[in-house]
């Protein structure tokens, strides 16, 4: 038997719906402590975008560092500051920086 064709739209909104539920997942092992695994979810998340051209959420965004990856969690794989005007942050895994313009 052959594959059964979705069409993109579909595919779409069950890929946007598996990028939500990985981050949610993400986040929870994080605060658990199983940081491996938590990085594991978000590359999935960022292969499942990557293949069907969808966006990942601004709020998850934010959530991983743009140069290795890795899940951000404050305090534990990074660290957040607020100088002149910007959010810095400060990823431990790959020494590099983010910064983010800070609305007030």
């Amino acid at each position: 038997m052959g594959r059964r064709y979705v069409d993109k739209k579909t595919q779409r909104k069950i890929a946007r719906s598996r990028i939500n539920k990985l981050f949610k997942m993400a986040e929870e092992k994080a605060m658990s402590g199983e940081l491996e695994l938590a990085n594991r979810y978000v590359e999935i998340a960022r292969r499942i975008s990557m293949r069907t051209l969808t966006r990942i959420p601004k709020k998850y965004k934010h959530r991983f560092c743009k140069h290795c990856y890795h899940y951000l969690l404050p305090g534990v794989t990074c660290r957040i500051r607020i100088n002149k005007g910007k959010i810095v942050i400060y990823c431990y895994n790959c020494k590099k920086f983010i910064r983010r313009p800070f609305k007030s």
